[in-house]
């Protein structure tokens, strides 16, 4: 760096280099456990839907992706405790990612939406949803129907689709303190025609003989329970309960966070009163 640059941007780079090389991911897998290297912070502010700035023990501001799609409701409080990891593909234009914000207590909630999907992926390979263990080999992100994929394909084949699947899972990450029970998560927080269309083809798949699964990932630790928040998306809970009648199994699991992991806790129960 140039003699001439201010002591304060030097420091800064400094500090940024640092923060860089301090959360270089070090994410992997093992025994149905998601691995990650994550940046303790304090959240700031989220705005333009995908930026979220977290504020580092340093005092240095960081301005990461924020995934999540829908309102966060119940998540963004100015001052809560913020976690963030580090992608190194040198074409991303922020190398940080707001992985998980703090809730209630010591609480944690899952607010990076790229990481459900392997979680329950890897869970289901180590064997730890038993009610999903019978199969042999699963496949991420199949196609079924005319325009729509599901989260995952289970079976005895290696290479799965619509027509050799056994079983189909949809996965859906919670993370919406309900507004009347404090034990209890709900789920969507924001109106979700897409959700809507894959309780469709789960449907679909049942009638034509197909097991298939909606599968809830609590993703809040203060929370034990899994709902439908009928205020929100009156017709994702309306399609939601016919899906369930038609024979889509309703399952749930909590999320366990530990030092630097992620990976799925135990089952939960799904109430649709």
């Amino acid at each position: 760096m140039p003699s001439g640059t201010p002591h304060a941007v030097r420091d800064s780079a400094c500090r940024r280099r640092a923060w860089i090389d301090h959360c270089r991911q070090g994410e992997g897998s093992g025994g149905g456990r998601l691995k990650l290297d994550l940046v303790e912070g304090r959240f700031l502010r989220r705005y333009k839907r995908f930026l979220a700035d977290v504020e580092l023990p340093s005092g240095e501001v960081v301005t990461a992706h924020c995934p999540n799609t829908g309102s966060m409701k119940t998540l963004l409080r100015e001052g809560a405790r913020a976690w963030l990891r580090h992608d190194s593909n040198p074409k991303r234009k922020l190398p940080s990612t707001l992985t998980l914000l703090g809730v209630r207590g010591r609480g944690r909630a899952l607010v990076d939406t790229a990481l459900p999907n392997s979680i329950v992926a890897e869970a289901i390979a180590a064997g730890r949803v038993p009610e999903l263990a019978e199969y042999r080999h699963h496949r991420r992100e199949v196609k079924v129907g005319e325009r729509s994929r599901l989260d995952l394909a289970l079976g005895d084949g290696e290479d799965l689709d619509e027509e050799s699947a056994a079983c189909f899972v949809e996965i859906k990450n919670v993370t919406m303190l309900s507004a009347s029970h404090s034990r209890r998560g709900d789920f969507p927080d924001a109106v979700t025609a897409r959700g809507r269309k894959h309780l469709e083809e789960l449907a679909r798949l049942v009638s034509m003989g197909r097991r298939a699964v909606q599968f809830f990932l609590l993703g809040r630790t203060d929370c034990h329970e899994v709902s439908v928040d009928g205020g929100i998306d009156p017709d994702y809970r309306r399609s939601l309960i016919e899906a369930a009648d038609a024979g889509v199994q309703l399952l749930a699991y909590r999320l366990e966070v530990g030092r630097g992991t992620l990976r799925l806790g135990k089952r939960c129960p799904v109430l649709l009163d």
